[in-house]
């Protein structure tokens, strides 16, 4: 199948290309957090390694340190040699980096094979979103971003919530859910093809569609600034999550397992809507009723009981799916064509860029402050975020120098 599809979410669903690429994102995002309902038992394996508390702790980001460095230059081999090869590649190291865990005999050489993965990730999210800006435009694109994040929080749902019963048997045997990626190659490989302009455009400076917003680089820099602070204060929930529940008493690992299964449930349900969200709020008033959504959460995990924070997983879930799309699907818009892998890794690389961050920043906010007094602070950052989207929306000057330029675009589209 060739062409671009441009008439909303009924064409997708009839393109393979569109199912290949959502089933592949399911590989991405919450992959580093498979593991998080095992982190409590690998460290009790390994009790007796040096720094054995905070290595196992950084298991769960380690990737997200080789997607920060790789996914620009992956991004420029993208541009520059094509997305499908990469994307292929791509999927077979992500199958066999992640379930190596399942055997090696050490954490140093388990950290190693996640450093792995994270190239592995780089090499699947920049290839995947170029393909999505090459194949779809229009409110087709806007679609694939909300499904995009469906896939991917549907995709964590299954391994997170499979890996907190699984670390009840053994904290090794999560790692075994890595090794199913392998039967997304036969998939990739019959239906992902190169985009025709990039093949035949592969050493031209000029865009295919168009030299993008002006100010692109301008834009997207803050826009990549805005995704890591999101992503550090998001990740606290697979880092963190774990040992807070640990503290309150029980046995924690399937609990664990289902309150990151309600947490990307949420998300995955939401991502279906983002397209309808898009289209009333606008690029402002998702991001205000994200950020809003997402600090009512953290505000939530401070009060006792199951229930609540059940809640709290379901709307700081919620209100990262409303978010996250704005970030891709506005960057594809501003950038050139022939810069959408570049542009691509640099998003994944600012996503991974809080991963990394955010066990850094939540360890010693957390002995200083409590889990409680952190999630505090975490809700009043998103707080902040929330009512800066809002003045962004009503305060017309603002309207005017940030909302114009995306709303030219859309039009132009």
């Amino acid at each position: 199948m060739s062409g671009q599809i441009d008439t909303g979410s009924d064409g997708i669903w009839r393109d393979p290309r569109a199912i290949a690429l959502l089933l592949a994102a399911t590989l991405t995002i919450m992959a580093n957090a498979t593991i998080s309902p095992a982190l409590p038992g690998i460290e009790a394996e390994f009790a007796g390694s040096p720094n054995a508390a905070l290595l196992t702790r950084f298991l769960v980001p380690a990737p997200s340190l080789s997607v920060l460095i790789c996914a620009p230059v992956a991004g420029w081999f993208a541009d520059r040699y094509g997305r499908r090869w990469m994307l292929l590649l791509g999927v077979v190291l992500f199958a066999i980096s992640g379930a190596a865990g399942l055997m090696l005999p050490d954490l140093t050489s388990i950290m190693i094979s996640r450093l792995l993965l994270g190239v592995a990730v780089a090499m699947i999210m920049t290839a995947q979103t170029a393909l999505i800006g090459d194949y779809f435009v229009g409110d087709a694109r806007r679609s694939m971003m909300g499904l995009q994040t469906s896939a991917r929080n549907f995709g964590g749902l299954l391994f997170i919530t499979s890996a907190g019963w699984l670390a009840l048997i053994s904290p090794r045997l999560p790692f075994a859910i890595y090794g199913a990626a392998i039967i997304l190659v036969p998939l990739v490989w019959r239906y992902v093809t190169e985009p025709d302009p990039l093949r035949q455009n592969q050493h031209v400076t000029g865009s295919e569609g168009g030299a993008g917003h002006v100010r692109w680089r301008i834009l997207l820099s803050g826009l990549a600034l805005l995704q890591m602070i999101t992503s550090l204060v998001f990740f606290m929930m697979p880092t963190q999550l774990p040992f807070f529940l640990a503290s309150q008493g029980g046995d924690h690992s399937a609990k664990t397992g289902l309150m990151l299964g309600i947490l990307t449930l949420s998300g995955g349900m939401m991502g279906f809507f983002y397209l309808r969200i898009n289209r009333v709020l606008r690029e402002a008033g998702s991001y205000m009723l994200g950020y809003a959504l997402m600090a009512g959460g953290f505000l939530l995990l401070t009060v006792d009981g199951d229930l609540w924070h059940s809640i709290a997983m379901v709307t700081i879930g919620g209100g990262l799916a409303t978010v996250m799309p704005n970030f891709i699907a506005l960057a594809l818009a501003l950038s050139p064509a022939n810069r959408r892998g570049i542009v691509a890794g640099a998003l994944m690389a600012s996503v991974f860029l809080g991963q990394v961050l955010s066990p850094a920043v939540s360890i010693p906010g957390i002995a200083k402050l409590g889990f409680l007094g952190m999630f505090r602070a975490a809700a009043v950052l998103l707080a902040c975020l929330a009512i800066g989207a809002a003045m962004w929306a009503l305060i017309p000057r603002l309207n005017m120098i940030l909302i114009e330029p995306f709303r030219g675009l859309r039009r132009s589209r």
